[in-house]
């Protein structure tokens, strides 16, 4: 039997992990509409841009000015990354209510992505949360690469949990794991939900979940299960896509359409219903130009099956 909450937070990460990762500029106007369509949905987080250099980061080089032309749907988070404090700095004049820091677990991946030591890296995520806190913005620190890592193998759990505790000292209390090349498990990644849980009981985890493996969903009912608190996923599924060997498949996002229909399917309010959640799923993923990855906008959700079935009664192709 599953331990299921009530609810669940889902975050929307698209306009940022999505269109970070795609192979193409998206206008200003269509990320701004983009945002406002999401928030029309009535998503509760939405990561709206990143605060990075635009040498490293071109399709995000507008990040204050989608900040400043988004219309802002009263009981939304909107938030943005901050890979460092600069980033941090940049963000506060952006009326954000929340910034995401960022650090991985993987030392090796780490120097690849945001050319740091991990000493380094912890350093500028303290200094990230400080400059959030003292601004009065909310805060969490995304913990990437926590679980397995294409250069490093397996994540000795014991290196996640210090890095939390270390964070957790200077202050931070909330966090996400990051399963950022999608090749967890699910006993895996439950053991290491189950250790947050106990050893840092007063803070608040989520799960950011990649799919490479297919074992995405499955990944994400054993972190709830074992006591996360918010789920990460991307409207689409776009995204996700991280510094990898060049031979490595792209990395996906899960499509936060699916997650809102698995989870209300199985009586665990969201605050977002499949058929919104699904209706924005086509309408973004027209502005984009693109075919949305989930199941959920590909095949229909529930209702929208019965409807289907109550039209047409009978089934052309008897099995």
């Amino acid at each position: 039997m599953l331990n299921l909450p009530e609810r669940i937070t889902l975050s929307e990460v698209g306009p940022r992990d999505g269109l970070q990762s795609l192979d193409k500029w998206i206008d200003t106007d269509v990320k701004v509409a983009m945002i406002d369509r999401l928030s029309r949905a009535g998503f509760p987080v939405i990561e709206v841009t990143g605060f990075a250099r635009s040498t490293v980061i071109p399709n995000l080089k507008d990040a204050e000015e989608v900040c400043a032309r988004i219309q802002r749907r009263p009981g939304t988070v909107y938030r943005a990354l901050v890979p460092n404090a600069r980033g941090a700095e940049r963000a506060l004049g952006s009326r954000l209510d929340e910034l995401l820091g960022l650090i991985t677990v993987s030392e090796t991946y780490l120097r690849k992505n945001q050319n740091m030591s991990l000493e380094q890296a912890v350093e500028q995520g303290i200094q990230c949360f400080r400059t959030a806190d003292d601004a009065g913005i909310g805060f969490v620190m995304a913990v990437g690469v926590a679980l397995w890592c294409a250069y490093e193998g397996p994540i000795p759990p014991d290196k996640t949990i210090g890095l939390l505790q270390r964070f957790r000292n200077a202050g931070i209390r909330r966090f996400y794991i990051a399963g950022s090349m999608g090749m967890e498990d699910p006993r895996q990644v439950g053991a290491i939900f189950r250790r947050i849980a106990d050893e840092l009981p007063d803070c608040e985890v989520g799960y950011h979940v990649h799919n490479l493996s297919g074992c995405g969903t499955a990944n994400v009912l054993a972190a709830v299960d074992a006591g996360a608190k918010f789920i990460e996923g991307s409207i689409c599924g776009i995204g996700g896509g991280i510094a990898m060997p060049t031979s490595v498949a792209s990395v996906g996002n899960l499509p936060t359409e699916d997650l809102v229909t698995m989870f209300e399917s199985m009586g665990v309010r969201t605050g977002v219903s499949p058929k919104e959640a699904v209706a924005a799923s086509r309408d973004i993923a027209a502005m984009l130009g693109i075919e949305p990855r989930s199941h959920a906008a590909q095949v229909g959700t529930r209702a929208e099956l019965l409807a289907q079935g109550a039209a047409h009664p009978r089934n052309p192709h008897p099995m």
